[in-house]
């Protein structure tokens, strides 16, 4: 999240000392002594900008980085900027860079990527598949063929789903790109994705044997370990639980918030007894599950499910598919469909979806519970018999 400061008299001295503000990922300190100057300053970088208005529209333009480009300096271009401007010229014509596609990327994640619950791993996965390739040509130089040599090199590495899912990020920063500047065009057109949408529809469940294996070595797997017994535990899907805080707790019940749920309503889990089980240890931090003591949630999923893989041998799925899997043996332990849907936060439709207002809350229970003596009977051969250990309020938890 930016933080924008007052205008202030900038300095060398303040310059180089310059840091984001608290709590802030980046901060913009604008200049008193030349309006629309401001220094972003990350925890990696100073940079300068210009805000100004050109036929009616607000722009920003990069001046340089400090201290490579002094504040004189910065001032100087400005000036120059203003003159542009009153010449009937865009200053961008005079000062700008050819953008890379990681610069728009960054520009699109600042405004756009923040408000979606996905928006960290999307950032780790245009870290990771992306800018290797593309991101330090300029988006204006990046053509059809480009887009094609790096598929092909996406989906040797990582598979056909993979490079789908790459496009599709791609695709939407140029998307975004292209309704801020008149002359781009995207290079992506129809028929690059690598599977079939039907083809794309997964279908992977996890086997008895899959179940058990996964089960023992989650147990010592410590933060990750516990989620992925979770979210089998649950059907709760992988951001949802990962983000999940103490405070949305109330003794055995959880209440998905409607702005963490796909379906933008309050979405009441009430937890079986060995879902309960399953938590870690109440932390400092608000976060259940996480590897720093709850102060930020459990994230690195990648390497995390790389290594639990090694670990357990059982590999060809996904965290998504432990969802899939609780459903599947939902219905296999005789749960009714429309609890099952409900348990896993699926909007039910037609007339009954509408009219029907019941919460569901007894049906669930039963439903988590019966979830939870077949995944019992399956892991241990036995009845479940497990001890509910009390999970604190909020209340409990400030004294």
């Amino acid at each position: 999240m930016q933080h924008v400061m007052p205008r202030r008299v900038l300095t060398d001295r303040f310059c180089q000392a310059a840091k984001p503000a608290e709590g802030e990922v980046q901060t913009d300190y604008y200049d008193a002594d030349r309006k629309g100057l401001a220094l972003r300053v990350s925890g990696r970088s100073k940079t300068w900008t210009y805000i100004y208005m050109w036929r009616g529209k607000r722009h920003r333009l990069g001046l340089g980085t400090y201290p490579a480009t002094s504040l004189a300096r910065a001032h100087t271009r400005v000036d120059e900027a203003r003159a542009a401007i009153e010449d009937g010229r865009d200053p961008r014509s005079m000062f700008a860079k050819p953008e890379t596609l990681r610069a728009i990327c960054e520009e699109w994640i600042d405004r756009e990527a923040d408000r979606l619950r996905t928006g960290e791993d999307r950032k780790a996965r245009l870290e990771r598949l992306v800018y290797p390739t593309l991101g330090d040509l300029p988006i204006d130089d990046i053509r059809r063929s480009d887009i094609v040599r790096w598929l092909d090199r996406v989906e040797d590495e990582n598979g056909p789903a993979a490079a789908d899912q790459a496009l599709a990020f791609v695709r939407r920063v140029f998307n975004w790109y292209a309704t801020r500047n008149d002359d781009f065009r995207s290079p992506i057109v129809r028929g690059m994705s690598r599977t079939k949408p039907r083809e794309r529809a997964r279908q992977r469940t996890l086997t008895d044997d899959e179940i058990r294996t996964v089960w023992a070595v989650a147990g010592e797997a410590e933060a990750f370990g516990r989620l992925v017994r979770f979210l089998l535990l649950t059907g709760a899907r992988r951001t949802e639980a990962a983000g999940m805080h103490w405070a949305e707790l109330d003794g055995a019940e959880w209440t998905l918030p409607a702005a963490r749920n796909k379906t933008k309503v309050d979405l009441l889990r009430p937890l079986s007894k060995l879902a309960v089980a399953t938590l870690p240890d109440r932390g400092t931090g608000p976060f259940v599950f996480s590897t720093d003591d709850g102060h930020t949630a459990i994230s690195g999923y990648s390497k995390l499910k790389q290594d639990f893989d090694k670990a357990s041998g059982v590999t060809g799925y996904t965290l998504h598919d432990l969802r899939r899997s609780a459903r599947s043996l939902m219905s296999r332990a005789g749960v009714p469909t429309d609890h099952a849907e409900r348990c896993l936060g699926h909007v039910i439709p037609g007339v009954r979806g509408v009219y029907d207002r019941h919460d569901f809350r007894d049906e669930k229970g039963r439903a988590y519970e019966a979830l939870a003596r077949q995944l019992d009977f399956i892991i241990h051969r036995r009845v479940l018999s497990v001890t509910l250990r009390r999970v604190p309020r909020e209340a409990d938890a400030n004294g």
